[in-house]
């Protein structure tokens, strides 16, 4: 995949890529203040949601195009260049007329490819950088997915938003990071920007200046946060906005590492890595060999596969033991319900290559 950057005229390039404004432009006079003090902070990029899906119908679902008009008095007035979300290929047809400088599709529009095909198909031959978030739901293929249809259309000039992935587990993230599927998106791609968005992360103002720094840690390419002038009297999503000068204090605090440096050779430190990664996956291979083993157990002794009691205390007890271990209980459990699923798949192979 041959990408342009998505760099717009007269912006440094140097990380991190700063895109902010309000979660969504309220009034005429909301803009133009907030973006007043963005750009007076030094910010060259404005976002703000026009068009906003909410999960019923009744919450505030956004001004619509007459909101296209602020942004443009907001990039004649105050220089910035003006970013906004599109779901379908009005919303398109109506950013383009307006003229937006940059575009995002939103998790909800990404997990569905019949509307990033259209949005694909609309774009085609247009020249304009395009921020995909991730899907809603942790599915890496669908997320690439999202980028190739774009880039098939001749779209150049992609990257991607990560802002977390919904779950129904009670976490301190309003959408879990899931730092993994990130990574590997960028393993696979490695010339892809990825902008980190720590507001839907988060969704609480007080955790953006942690996962902001996280996401630099990570080497990621920017930041879009959600800035708005008074954030607790914002119509839509206010816990999760700053004001322009909180938003200014947390990118002046922020630590942009561009060498990692330690104590130990850092090439040592990568073998030491390779060396237990391999212990690991010997590990791994004699515990799949006793599956197999309790397999051929089960079938001879007509006893099912799963069984549900032990499992569940297999996953509590081995959580606790890993938090005992400075390691996250969320993580072991992952850890070993993918081990789990490779157990029970090949305990069914041996009991399928065995029946009599």
């Amino acid at each position: 995949m041959e990408l342009e950057s998505i760099l717009l005229p007269g912006i440094e390039d140097k990380r991190p890529m700063i895109i902010s404004g309000p979660c969504s432009a309220e009034t005429e006079e909301q803009v133009m203040e907030t973006a007043t003090k963005l750009a007076g902070n030094g910010l060259k990029i404005f976002r703000a949601g026009v068009w906003k899906p909410r999960t019923k119908p009744g919450g505030f679902e956004g001004v619509g195009t007459p909101a296209l008009k602020w942004l443009q008095k907001v990039r004649k007035e105050t220089g910035m260049y003006v970013a906004t979300e599109v779901a379908t290929e009005k919303h398109v047809y109506e950013s383009l007329k307006y003229g937006m400088d940059m575009l995002w599709i939103g998790a909800r529009t990404t997990a569905n490819p019949f509307a990033v095909q259209e949005i694909a198909d609309t774009l085609k031959g247009v020249d304009i950088p395009v921020l995909i978030k991730n899907p809603v739901n942790p599915d890496l293929e669908l997320w690439i997915g999202a980028i190739e249809r774009l880039y098939n259309a001749g779209l150049k000039k992609l990257g991607v938003i990560h802002r977390g992935f919904s779950t129904n587990d009670k976490t301190v993230y309003r959408n879990i990071p899931q730092w993994h599927i990130p990574i590997e998106l960028k393993r696979r791609y490695p010339d892809l920007p990825i902008i980190c968005d720590p507001s839907h992360i988060g969704g609480k103002r007080s955790m953006v200046k942690t996962i902001s720094q996280q996401a630099m840690d990570l080497n990621y390419y920017g930041l879009i946060i959600e800035s708005h002038r008074n954030p607790d009297d914002a119509w839509s999503d206010s816990a999760q906005q700053v004001s322009p000068d909180a938003l200014e204090e947390i990118l002046r605090e922020l630590v942009i590492r561009e060498k990692v440096q330690s104590t130990e050779d850092l090439s040592d430190l990568r073998e030491q890595i390779d060396e237990l990664d391999n212990e690991i996956l010997q590990v791994l291979s004699k515990r799949m060999r006793v599956s197999r083993e309790i397999g051929l157990y089960k079938l001879e002794h007509d006893m099912p596969v799963l069984q549900t009691g032990r499992y569940d205390h297999i996953l509590n007890d081995r959580a606790e033991q890993g938090e005992n271990m400075q390691m996250s209980g969320n993580f072991v459990k992952q850890v070993l319900e993918a081990i789990h699923s490779e157990s029970v798949r090949q305990q069914f192979d041996v009991m399928e290559k065995n029946k009599k």
